[in-house]
């Protein structure tokens, strides 16, 4: 069966999904985008700032489940603007130092208008 993730240290769904789903010692997690989860706010700043919340958010999720950055196995990265590339990359290689398979894409608009948004899929 599934284990479900609901942990207040991430920003709660802002949909029908769940945070995360475990399922056969693989964690899939719901893409992250920049929200504080004390207040459910887009966290203010550039692609460095807005980066940095949304592994916030990741590590929360892996930590309420017993796992770390390093047990990630793949990433889809989205951004707003692909200009943002490398600012991005220098936030997102500070976290997944496993090099992790990667997927990013530029997409025409992201929820809330934030900068980024990152889903993972870890394994136990």
């Amino acid at each position: 069966m599934f284990k479900v993730t609901n942990t207040a240290k991430a920003p709660a769904a802002i949909g029908p999904y769940s945070q995360a789903l475990e399922a056969n010692g693989f964690l899939f997690a719901s893409g992250q985008i920049p929200l504080v989860p004390e207040t459910g706010e887009v966290q203010e700043g550039a692609i460095t700032e807005q980066a940095e919340r949304v592994m916030q958010n990741i590590s929360a999720i892996l930590e309420e489940n017993g796992l770390t950055f390093e047990n990630v196995i793949k990433t889809t990265c989205f951004l707003a603007d692909m200009s943002d590339f490398g600012a991005f990359n220098e936030v997102y290689a500070k976290y997944f130092t496993g090099k992790p398979a990667r997927s990013c894409v530029a997409v025409k608009a992201l929820p809330k208008a934030v900068l980024c948004e990152v889903e993972i899929i870890a394994v136990r």
